[in-house]
């Protein structure tokens, strides 16, 4: 080739890279319906997408479905009116186990601890016998029956009879805690951090009762759920969306100044409280350690059956194949 054909043969590549990236531009972005909670911490995390274009510039845009109740989202789920919602694994076997084909993808380990008051003398769980606790979502709380199980290994003891258990709604629970109504609170992790934040301490945590029980790793119990046939029509979307999402936790745990931004949205009365939800939610995000999630939470899922039975986990004792989303990107472990 001379180098006289040079110019007019740039000057035609040039012509159709543009006339490609105009195609490109004209090209409608798949769109992904996200059902949240009207008041969740998920909708944090959207904010911080949709604020950092991480999802439209992967070619997506969300539309977001405000929906009221966890139980709202499963329904719209199986109703078809949103593609992706935040639960937890457990209801995902439960639904594989009766025939429904929903996938999980994890997305935060973030869950409760049992909290009483600094000053109660309470030392152990050994200390609660004959006193109350407040436990929210009902008696087949997931968290709960894991505490069950602990205090049956370790202690001995049946704490649905050893204590007087209060079931009450999140906000209520904390109310009753604060105000000395019951000895310990067992509530979900973002109400955990406002009790904290008013001076209450964890009496036992999550990862210690699940270590008494034998499971000594990490393990996200919520994360992203979706229809399984919806994920393989849709996949390259979908694995769009978990990068987004997992970009979007990297500037949280690291950006003080994200979460500033973020305050108006967390509806915090003080800065003790909006500290402790911020240093919550980075504990509770998902790294590379959750790589074999799939097995741990097979341990827990015995557990919880042998526990809760079947108004807790339905048909299955075992975890249904196909529960975790074989897909689901999740941050690279460094390499020694």
């Amino acid at each position: 080739m001379t180098l006289r054909f040079f110019p007019r043969l740039l000057s035609c590549f040039l012509l159709a890279l543009a006339a490609s990236l105009c195609h490109a531009a004209d090209s409608p972005a798949a769109t992904l319906r996200v059902g949240v909670l009207q008041f969740g911490t998920v909708g944090w995390e959207l904010d911080v997408m949709q604020a950092h274009h991480l999802a439209q510039k992967r070619g997506l845009n969300l539309k977001i479905v405000p929906l009221a109740s966890g139980d709202a989202s499963t329904v719209a789920l199986q109703g078809d009116a949103v593609d992706i919602i935040v639960s937890d694994w457990i209801w995902v076997t439960r639904q594989r186990a009766d025939g429904m084909n929903v996938s999980f993808a994890p997305y935060s380990n973030a869950v409760g601890s049992l909290m009483v008051k600094a000053d109660s003398g309470l030392r152990s769980l050994a200390d609660l016998k004959g006193k109350s606790i407040g436990v929210s979502g009902g008696p087949y709380d997931k968290t709960w029956l894991l505490l069950r199980a602990y205090a049956n290994k370790k202690l001995g003891l049946d704490l649905a009879s050893a204590l007087r258990p209060v079931y009450a709604a999140p906000p209520l629970l904390n109310e009753l805690a604060l105000s000395g109504q019951v000895d310990g609170a067992l509530n979900v992790w973002h109400y955990d951090a406002r009790l904290e934040a008013k001076g209450m301490r964890a009496l036992i945590k999550l990862p210690e009762i699940l270590a008494g029980l034998g499971v000594d790793k990490p393990m996200p119990l919520i994360g992203w759920v979706f229809r399984e046939d919806w994920a393989k029509q849709n996949r390259e979307a979908l694995e769009r969306f978990l990068s987004a999402s997992q970009e979007a936790n990297g500037i949280m745990a690291k950006s003080d100044a994200e979460w500033e931004r973020l305050k108006p949205l967390m509806h915090v009365e003080d800065q003790a409280t909006f500290l402790a939800l911020r240093d919550g939610y980075r504990n509770g995000i998902a790294s590379c350690e959750h790589v074999d999630s799939q097995a741990t939470a097979a341990s827990v899922f015995k557990v919880l059956a042998e526990t809760g039975g079947d108004k807790l986990v339905g048909k299955s004792r075992v975890l249904s194949e196909g529960t975790f989303w074989n897909g689901s990107p999740l941050p690279t472990c460094p390499k020694n």
